[in-house]
């Protein structure tokens, strides 16, 4: 995937943009900009250091002045929308630092997330000065637009994917919560699917923070419900009995286990690095009132040195009938992917309903010959 977005910043695009920029600032050279952009260094960087060089290269042939700097992107930003412009807002994080410059850096990143995304200019400024930063992102959560509303939370995420971590929030992430909530009845899905990815952050570190926090939330609007259940996902998964009650999944009643009879096995048993094999599993649902369920097997990989560290993968999630019988199949490729290295060794997997295992088998993996 990187590689593939970061080849959308080449030489074509490159004199597409440095044309937009000299048509709004005739002393801008364009040429001599794309060669500086396209230097030795060029075919060795990755996506966000390509759009970092365009950045500094684009500082370098701007009027030094910040304001001015603005007023030439501003010129042309109605023309320069979608993904490949977010170095707009990185210009911003970039040369925008001055304490004298912080409303026109603020008044930049509001105009320009519209069009690409400020979520990741925020945060060196949230790094530098959060008190004063979270102030501005409150009120930027109370914005007409959607995707500045949006930029309200998804610039403060603990752990934003493609983006520098934010320490003081992992420790700490009360100083999120008033911009969540604030935005926790949103009518844009757009903006609630940020704030449930930044509770999905939060669970990582505070799992009973987020649970207090959806225990206040849940049933006082649809809209939060959805944030919740989604923000919460993670907790589910983990198959932790307070998160799986709190979304009406059956549990333990009594010491009376949720399955009667569980079954699992993975065919072949014994199987190469790159092949696959089908995972089969049935359960009884104990007799009663009707339960709902989150069926998933777990794969404890090995890892490197030996150790191992478990997947967990959703086979079906749903609400049936007490002393239903229910199965099914499922491929599963042992393919090395960008996310996932295998190891040869024995792989123990298991069937999980609700958060409990219910039944197990082993798989053992071979180097390829």
């Amino acid at each position: 995937m990187a590689d593939t977005l970061k080849s959308m910043y080449n030489e074509a695009f490159l004199r597409g943009f440095g044309g937009k920029v000299k048509g709004a600032y005739p002393a801008f050279d364009a040429d001599t900009f794309v060669a500086a952009v396209m230097d030795e260094t060029w075919d060795k960087l990755e996506l966000k250091a390509r759009m970092r060089q365009i950045t500094l290269k684009l500082g370098a042939w701007l009027p030094p002045s910040f304001a001015e700097a603005l007023d030439v992107l501003y010129a042309i930003d109605e023309t320069c929308v979608g993904f490949p412009y977010l170095f707009f807002p990185d210009f911003v994080e970039v040369f925008g630092h001055a304490e004298a410059d912080w409303p026109l850096a603020m008044q930049a990143l509001e105009r320009f997330t519209p069009r690409s995304s400020a979520e990741f200019a925020v945060r060196s400024f949230i790094e530098r000065d959060p008190e004063r930063m979270m102030r501005q992102m409150a009120t930027w959560a109370e914005h007409v637009n959607e995707h500045v509303r949006r930029l309200a939370s998804e610039g403060c995420r603990p752990r934003l994917p493609w983006g520098q971590a934010l320490p003081m929030f992992k420790r700490d992430p009360a100083p999120i919560v008033p911009i969540l909530e604030r935005l926790k009845a949103d009518p844009s899905l757009y903006v609630r699917k940020s704030v449930a990815n930044n509770l999905n952050d939060i669970a990582k570190d505070h799992p009973e923070f987020v649970l207090e926090l959806t225990r206040r939330w849940k049933g006082t609007h649809p809209h939060t419900d959805w944030i919740v259940r989604h923000g919460c996902r993670t907790l589910i998964r983990r198959g932790g009995p307070e998160a799986l009650e709190l979304f009406g999944y059956a549990a333990v009643e009594d010491g009376h286990p949720l399955t009667t009879t569980a079954a699992l096995e993975i065919v072949p048993t014994v199987l190469h690095i790159g092949d696959s094999s089908e995972l089969r599993y049935e359960l009884t649902i104990r007799e009663g009132e009707p339960a709902k369920v989150r069926i998933e097997y777990g794969i404890d990989f090995v890892k490197a040195g030996g150790r191992t560290s478990r997947k967990l993968f959703l086979l079906s999630d749903k609400t049936i009938p007490g002393g239903s019988r229910i199965g099914g199949a499922r491929k599963h490729s042992w393919a090395d992917l960008s996310t996932r290295r295998h190891y040869p060794g024995e792989h123990r997997i298991v069937l999980l309903v609700n958060g409990v295992e219910v039944a197990e088998t082993v798989l053992t993996l071979q180097v390829t010959e």
